[in-house]
């Protein structure tokens, strides 16, 4: 059976099976968040953005379509190497961990699609913070779009079967240890895999206190990719604008 290495994220994101598994995200939903958020931040033309864990790319794209000097940043190499066919004058992707700084400061800091929360080491996750914070203009915003936890545990599925391409990935969702945990199950090719998705349940109350001690300033919080008002029981988002 293939195991993931330590760090489940550094293995599980680089393989095909991730990309297989989640390649019926809504692109159109993405667009029309990116759209809302931009609008509301009110982003200069020729702003320079960093999408934070930008994965294959798809946000990234389509804000350098909206005309905005885009890096993607991940830490996946295959990942990167893939978004990188999409690369021109104005969109550029880098291998980088997100719990280090950027020596160039940005407009504006996305990091999307629970993209957060992946380390076993709690001081990583403020360190995180800290390099966003850091990696900001003088005049810059960034936000964070995570999981509404208490949303998700409300409505968890605690087992079922995604055939994607012919795979049959068996999941289990569960809370352990102030995780969020995904177990993944599947057999390709005459080869059993077992893959682990292990996010920390962080609340607002969570982000807030890391926020404090990173000198972080939160100004707005939506609970949807139509930046309405967050409701903690209802809302399916917790999206974070802060500077």
């Amino acid at each position: 059976m293939q195991e993931e290495k330590c760090n489940w994220f550094a293995s599980w994101f680089d393989t095909p099976y991730y990309h297989i598994l989640y390649k019926d995200r809504d692109d159109n939903e993405a667009r029309v968040f990116m759209d809302n958020l931009t609008s509301y931040l009110n982003l200069p033309d020729e702003a320079t953005i960093l999408d934070l864990a930008c994965g294959k790319g798809r946000h990234s794209v389509y804000l350098n379509k909206l005309g905005y000097n885009v890096t993607g940043a991940d830490l996946s190499e295959n990942s990167i190497k893939s978004a990188s066919e999409f690369s021109n004058d104005k969109l550029h992707f880098k291998v980088h961990d997100m719990r280090e700084p950027f020596e160039e400061k940005f407009d504006a800091i996305f990091n999307l699609f629970t993209s957060f929360g992946y380390f076993e080491n709690e001081e990583d996750n403020l360190t995180t913070l800290k390099a966003i914070h850091n990696s900001l203009s003088e005049y810059g915003f960034a936000a964070i779009d995570f999981m509404n936890v208490q949303y998700v545990l409300d409505n968890l599925i605690a087992e079922e079967v995604k055939t994607v391409e012919g795979i049959d990935f068996n999941i289990k969702r569960y809370l352990k240890d102030g995780h969020i945990v995904k177990e993944i199950n599947f057999e390709d090719k005459g080869k059993e895999y077992h893959y682990t998705e292990r996010v920390r349940a962080l609340t607002l109350d969570d982000f807030e206190t890391m926020m404090e001690k990173a000198g972080i300033y939160l100004l707005e919080i939506f609970g949807d990719y139509k930046l309405s008002k967050f409701h903690k029981n209802e809302s399916e988002r917790l999206i974070m604008i802060f500077k």
